[in-house]
């Protein structure tokens, strides 16, 4: 007799893919990780070859060889750049194609956050990492998401939208068109620079790399946090922002007036700056009083793995056995 996987769950974002073998009774037989996983750069076959190295090395794990033909479940892959329904099929064709599992199902990446932080597939998750996407559940199947491409489809914020918000005003302070903020010192300094001239030329000729503008979201945190007006005005933008999508999915789903977990992942929100995530709190608390605020911390491919059992009609005990692992 050989190992029987149950589901196969896979976490995938734009930096690292985590993937679960999870038993039918819950265990987590093996994991592994592996690079990003970014089919609009890439292609769609390269990225899943990707994938396909992380579930080798899982396999490879097992204590012992799979057991037979079809002894290898459903496939719950919770995948980044899967913003539109339309691209969550192709993937999940191009899964399919692959032979992976008897079945597979694709969704977006942030459902394997909301997931994750709730013991029934019922709540809303807001995420903000390098950008902002918010998704809803409930029980009976309906959902409610929004494309989150970025400025084309009404987005605004993510660590990568801010920290071109604050580098826009730091500039305008320096040359005078705009207000003064200390955006305009502290930006720059904290890559040693000593003008806002000085990191827009490093920018443009790519002394700093474009993708190091990351690192200026906690500048921007601080600068708030020591008073400074318009830092402090992008982090309440980003707060109204924030309850602005959670608001909507909850009505959508029809949980505006109910208790409902609200939660907040991603790398901007994880990191749990008061200033920011006390203000959501407090203004979600306007808008829907009941709703149940807090961050997540548990691992995404948690929440792969459930949306797995729950497609496979687990047990209760079945799904908190999986949770305690991850405890």
């Amino acid at each position: 007799m050989g190992v029987n996987v149950s589901v196969v769950a896979v976490d995938a974002g734009n930096s690292k893919t985590d993937v679960a073998l999870i038993g039918a009774d819950g265990t987590v037989l093996s994991t592994a990780r592996g690079g990003g996983f970014q089919p609009p750069y890439v292609g769609v076959e390269a990225a899943l070859d990707v994938l396909a190295g992380a579930l080798d090395e899982a396999f490879a794990a097992l204590p012992g060889p799979v057991g037979s033909v079809g002894s290898v479940g459903h496939v719950s892959a919770c995948l980044a750049n899967a913003d539109l329904p339309v691209e969550e099929a192709e993937l999940a064709e191009a899964l399919e194609a692959r032979g992976w599992g008897t079945s597979v199902q694709v969704r977006n990446d942030t459902f394997a956050i909301l997931r994750a932080g709730v013991d029934e597939p019922r709540g809303v998750a807001v995420v903000c990492g390098a950008g902002i996407n918010c998704v809803g559940m409930v029980p009976d199947g309906r959902t409610a998401r929004f494309p989150a491409i970025g400025r084309i489809s009404g987005d605004w914020g993510g660590g990568a939208g801010l920290a071109e918000e604050a580098l826009w005003f730091a500039a305008r302070a320096e040359d005078g068109r705009g207000e003064p903020t200390e955006l305009a010192r502290v930006l720059p300094g904290h890559f040693g620079l000593d003008s806002m001239y000085a990191l827009i030329e490093a920018l443009h000729r790519g002394t700093i790399p474009l993708t190091r503008r990351h690192e200026l979201t906690p500048v921007l945190f601080a600068t708030a946090v020591a008073g400074d007006p318009v830092a402090g005005a992008l982090v309440e933008r980003l707060a109204q922002e924030v309850v602005a999508m959670a608001s909507v999915a909850l009505t959508r789903l029809g949980l505006l007036e109910e208790e409902a977990p609200v939660l907040l992942g991603g790398s901007v929100l994880a990191a749990r700056h008061p200033q920011l995530n006390d203000r959501i709190a407090e203004l979600l608390s306007a808008r829907a009083p009941k709703a149940e605020v807090r961050a997540v911390s548990e691992p995404p491919v948690l929440g792969a793995a459930l949306l797995g059992l729950d497609v496979t009609g687990a047990a209760p005990e079945v799904h908190r056995r999986l949770r305690e692992q991850y405890a």
